[in-house]
């Protein structure tokens, strides 16, 4: 391979493979290099408000308690009670918030006997929060359409 010169790049690519563009082996002491243009970085296309930033989950281990919290974080976005990214008003989806609150039950059911007790109450904690937030939107919505 010939050497590419391109003065913008940034980086250097090294050729490291064990066999030649014909396919005889290489000589360990001739590394073929060139120059390429960095890729486009994916960040840079991504709108800039985000409901949960990046950088929240880069300290934050994935496991129970951050799925717990994406479901309901999910459950009050669909009850309305969260901004849109925007921060406009998002009118309550009433039918997915209900199945969102039935994900964080069947959750609750097959992991019985399996979670810490700080784990099962936090789960216990927020259906509690959502059922009755969810109770309370039904109710006023049922006035509001007499």
């Amino acid at each position: 391979m010939a050497e590419e010169k391109n003065e913008h790049s940034g980086f250097k690519v090294v050729d490291r493979r064990s066999f030649t563009s014909e396919g005889s082996p290489r000589d360990d002491s001739a590394v073929e290099t060139r120059k390429a243009e960095p890729p486009p970085t994916e960040r840079a296309s991504r709108p800039q408000n985000v409901l949960i930033p990046e950088s929240d989950f880069a300290d934050e281990p994935s496991g129970f308690e951050t799925l717990v919290s994406f479901l309901s974080t999910t459950t009050m976005f669909q009850l309305g009670l969260i901004a849109g990214p925007g921060g406009e008003r998002i009118p309550p989806d009433m039918v997915n918030a209900q199945r969102t609150i039935d994900l964080l039950s069947v959750l609750q059911d097959k992991t019985k006997g399996n979670l810490t007790s700080d784990e099962s109450r936090l789960l216990d904690d927020v259906l509690y929060e959502l059922r009755m937030t969810f109770v309370e939107l039904q109710k006023r919505q049922a006035r509001k359409g007499k």
